[in-house]
């Protein structure tokens, strides 16, 4: 009695454990429906702003120049929950494939990522990440901040190139993305002439960056929180299946000792009538010989 106790406890214990893991898979998918639509605007902005980028920059390509001996800082945008499979762990070989240079520093995003780079003695700073698509304006206000300050100090005064590790959910590979200097083509304008700024070609240069750092990061963590939450869906999926088939097996169990229980009470039943049979028949008399 006592097993079949346990068993049922331990069934009633994975039910709640599938509940917990069915609301966040329905949550993976709701928040993939909804930045599939956060994406698509997205590119298309930024997309608008790079071709603006390439036209200017056809024409005054000398108002971005850097020399090569600058600092180079890699955002890592890792994930700030978990159950999302390989997500942070992808992340961390890509960065182990790439040998360790004295002019790159690491900023890692993400409480995922930041437990794995601890050691790593690239790494600048580490901030917190978000969950939702609705976070990611804290999080963007958060990296400015940290960029700032990074940008002040001594060792990284001469910041110049700015470049974003991140799961790319087109191609669903990891991708090492430039965001600053703006990257563009070798190829010639299609304009035959300059276009007509109503700013100093400088001034415009540098609200044309703020603006395209603005759009390209939104792009790039709406891309990773897409992976993250797909991969968080095939997880959950995968667990849940797993579930199922131990409560399966337990359930087995769980009605094959009950059917034992039932077995042992029918026949302490029969053995309790047969001795009341027994207990009720008329004893034999029995005649002495003469």
């Amino acid at each position: 009695m006592s097993k079949r106790r346990e068993i049922k406890e331990h069934l009633v214990t994975l039910d709640e454990i599938e509940g917990i893991m069915s609301a966040m898979k329905n949550l993976a998918l709701l928040e993939i429906h909804k930045l599939e639509l956060f994406i698509a605007t997205q590119r298309r902005s930024v997309a608008s702003i790079e071709a603006a980028a390439q036209d200017f920059l056809s024409f005054y390509s000398h108002q971005q120049s850097y020399p090569d001996n600058l600092q180079q800082l890699w955002i890592v945008i890792g994930s700030e929950r978990g159950f999302c499979g390989d997500f942070n762990e992808s992340l961390l070989c890509f960065l182990k494939a790439h040998p360790q240079q004295s002019d790159i520093l690491l900023l890692a995003v993400g409480r995922g990522i930041e437990v794995k780079l601890q050691a790593d003695t690239r790494i600048a700073a580490f901030i917190e990440g978000h969950s939702v698509a609705e976070e990611i304006q804290q999080t963007l206000l958060h990296l400015s901040q940290v960029l700032s300050r990074l940008q002040a100090q001594m060792n990284l005064a001469k910041l110049g190139r700015i470049s974003v590790v991140y799961h790319d959910d087109e191609t669903d590979a990891i991708q090492l993305r430039q965001i600053l200097p703006i990257a563009v083509s070798d190829e010639n304008s299609a304009f035959s002439y300059p276009p007509i700024l109503n700013l100093e070609p400088h001034q415009f240069l540098s609200q044309l960056t703020d603006q395209y750092l603005y759009a390209v990061l939104h792009e790039v963590f709406y891309a990773s929180l897409m992976v993250e939450n797909r991969k968080r869906l095939e997880h959950m999926n995968k667990a849940i299946h797993h579930l199922q088939q131990n409560k399966a097996q337990l359930s087995l169990s769980y009605n094959k000792l009950r059917q034992e229980e039932i077995t042992e009470e029918i026949e302490i039943i029969l053995l309790s009538v047969e001795a009341l049979v027994d207990e009720g028949k008329p004893k034999e008399s029995v005649i002495p010989m003469p």
